[in-house]
């Protein structure tokens, strides 16, 4: 009698073993998805010239305190902001997406300029952004504010 006892001891800790597990695997999948979206509306710091390079484009020479941050989860949003010289952001715009229109009227937010480049008008690349939003703020006679803006969906 005293080894069916432990047998049947035995087998009730294997079966509450098995069951903690297989109640414990949905749990923690849902704390690891919940996890996931809070860190995916979180931009983080990412390198200004790898940001840059996805949105089909280089920091200007001239460009001053760049910040690039992004986020990615089932779409990516990469963004660039910067300062440069006033007198040299149409040449850059011009020269770094040529196909982009640049505007002065019906651009978003405080924007005193801005360019709005679609898919089409990106190089070539199934991994690139679906369009790059940019506005510049003029900060005075001499210095621009430019908010670069590159995503996917």
């Amino acid at each position: 009698m005293g080894e069916t006892r432990r047998r049947g001891r035995r087998r009730l800790w294997i079966a509450l073993g098995v069951s903690t597990v297989l109640c414990g695997l949905p749990v923690g999948f849902v704390v690891w998805t919940a996890a996931s979206f809070e860190r995916a509306g979180e931009p983080q710091p990412v390198d200004c010239a790898e940001a840059m390079a996805w949105a089909g484009a280089t920091l200007p020479k001239s460009a001053e305190g760049a910040r690039c941050s992004g986020t990615s989860w089932l779409d990516t949003h990469l963004s660039a902001e910067f300062r440069m010289p006033r007198d040299e952001v149409a040449g850059w715009l011009a020269g770094t997406w040529p196909s982009g229109e640049q505007r002065t009227e019906f651009c978003a937010g405080d924007a005193d300029l801005c360019v709005a480049v679609e898919r089409e008008q990106l190089p070539p690349d199934p991994a690139g952004p679906a369009a790059v939003n940019v506005r510049v703020r003029w900060e005075g006679a001499d210095t621009a504010f430019v908010d670069v803006s590159a995503f996917t969906v």
